[in-house]
């Protein structure tokens, strides 16, 4: 496993991967060294370069889809969560309840704000483009409304 960091509109994200994909974005350094697993900086791994360049025109507005490889660490329901999450568009909103009722299960709304809370490779899984069920911002990575926000203003959606 490998690390690099970088600075964003959101602050610093720290990004990890192996070899193969992207495992993760964690929003700050106090975050990720609450991480179980350590792994090694490497500022000039391709995979981690290829995410930050692609984060970079993101945030410039220059992209809407991110194309890195991705793996993900979770239960199969989250995975699914995560994969729908992946279907939103740039631009538009999707509530908890929506998403609910995109992977055949309107009672799992609750469980559905648990799996996007634990996306692992948030911004890449675009997480903050689920709001609650009056458009509200909810809860993002804990409790970073903001940072939502932020996004939401970049993507045009607010």
């Amino acid at each position: 496993m490998y690390y690099t960091t970088m600075d964003s509109p959101i602050g610093q994200l720290v990004i990890t991967g192996t070899d193969e994909a992207v495992t993760g974005i964690t929003f700050g350094w106090d975050k990720f060294l609450q991480t179980a697993t350590k792994p090694v900086e490497n500022a000039e791994h391709s995979i981690l370069k290829e995410a930050e360049r692609q984060l970079d025109q993101y945030f410039k507005g220059t992209i809407q889809l991110f194309n890195v490889p991705l793996f993900l660490h979770g239960t199969s329901f989250q995975k699914m969560v995560w994969s729908k999450l992946l279907e939103i568009p740039y631009g538009q909103t999707r509530t908890y309840g929506e998403i609910a009722k995109w992977i055949g299960n309107e009672q799992a709304v609750r469980a559905v704000g648990q799996a996007n809370r634990r996306n692992p490779i948030p911004i890449i899984i675009p997480c903050h483009r689920v709001v609650g069920k009056n458009k509200s911002l909810m809860g993002y990575a804990g409790n970073q409304v903001d940072k939502k926000e932020i996004l939401l203003k970049l993507e045009g959606v607010l």
